[in-house]
């Protein structure tokens, strides 16, 4: 008898905590993939704190690392289980302008703007007596690795200037600055934004380096104007002129069964912004999430939840043995090199 009545207890109270834990268990069913950056980069410490904000709704979000912005671009419509990712303007740009080539097309036509995050200028970081970005021309410069955002900028740059270095090496910018002040590299390009905290601790006046402005109008006329400050620097005493690109936040629809959940994400980031520039990233403050971004709209999933106006019109992402959208880069800017 008692142990009749002992299981029937026992029976209620599982009954009871499955009703409790159930909406739990449900709402970390609810997944979505982020790829952002390297582990010590700020697209990953973003995606961090999107984790961190999104958590509480029962959205678990995996935060993945990655090369960078070009990588991006293709997992998000190609690699199962990441339904967003963290790109360079640019990089959607010469994405959705390569409508010679066919695979790079398709990821184009399905890319869907998210938000727009903050902006990233260019810092293209010398010796001393270089002072002009076209006196790179024979130089060995180093321009991020493959797969990076950066590897695309400054190919680009170097393009729409006519410059032509007599080597572009694919290194990343901690161990390309390790080569410079060795003397066995010129330059480096690295699209951040500042203050560059690798450039805050680890460069001195006594190396004997200075930023290069970026003034071509050719550059101008693709890239928008900006400013590295002062006193980003304390081995660089005046301001420089460069360009900038923006980060922002994408998915593709070839996600279209996480439609309701990336909107119900979006309407978390809209309304927990508060949150984010008070806890999270000091960069989340340079944030404007209803920045237009010229020739792409906002995804239509997100609009519904957030409540935003369209801004212009969009492209899409992918992932296989082989990157379309880097061998689109090669391709297309060694052909403008021949």
């Amino acid at each position: 008898m008692k142990a009749r009545a002992a299981a029937r207890r026992l029976a209620r109270a599982a009954t009871m905590l499955a009703t409790v834990l159930s909406p739990v268990t449900g709402a970390l069913a609810a997944e979505l993939g982020l790829i952002t950056g390297g582990e010590r980069g700020t697209y990953f410490q973003f995606g961090q704190d999107l984790r961190k904000l999104a958590r509480p709704s029962g959205i678990s979000v995996i935060v993945h690392p990655s090369n960078g912005a070009v990588d991006n671009v293709v997992a998000v419509s190609r690699r199962p289980g990441i339904q967003l990712g963290i790109v360079q303007s640019d990089v959607l740009a010469f994405v959705a302008e390569q409508a010679s080539n066919p695979a790079v097309t398709r990821i184009a036509q399905g890319l869907r703007l998210v938000f727009p995050l903050y902006d990233e200028e260019i810092h293209v970081l010398a010796r001393r007596e270089i002072a002009a970005f076209d006196q790179l021309a024979g130089k060995r410069v180093a321009i991020g690795r493959e797969g990076s955002g950066t590897f695309l900028t400054a190919r680009w740059l170097f393009h729409l200037a006519g410059v032509a270095p007599d080597e572009m090496l694919p290194v990343d910018a901690p161990e390309a600055l390790g080569q410079l002040k060795a003397g066995r590299i010129d330059a480096l390009v690295y699209v951040a934004s500042q203050p560059v905290a690798l450039f805050q601790r680890q460069v001195r006046p006594e190396d004997g380096l200075a930023l290069i402005p970026i003034v071509s109008k050719s550059i101008l006329d693709v890239y928008a104007a900006a400013e590295i400050p002062a006193e980003a620097y304390g081995w660089h005493a005046t301001p420089v002129s460069t360009v900038a690109v923006k980060a922002v936040l994408v998915s593709s629809d070839t996600h279209a069964q996480d439609c309701e959940l990336i909107g119900r994400f979006a309407r978390q980031i809209a309304g927990g912004f508060e949150w984010l520039t008070q806890h999270g990233h000091p960069k989340w403050k340079r944030v404007d999430l209803s920045a237009p971004l010229r020739g792409w709209e906002q995804y239509d999933c997100v609009r519904k939840y957030v409540g935003k106006p369209a801004e212009a019109e969009s492209p899409a992402a992918s992932t296989a043995e082989r990157n379309p959208v880097s061998d689109a880069i090669k391709g297309a800017l060694d052909s403008a090199e021949r």
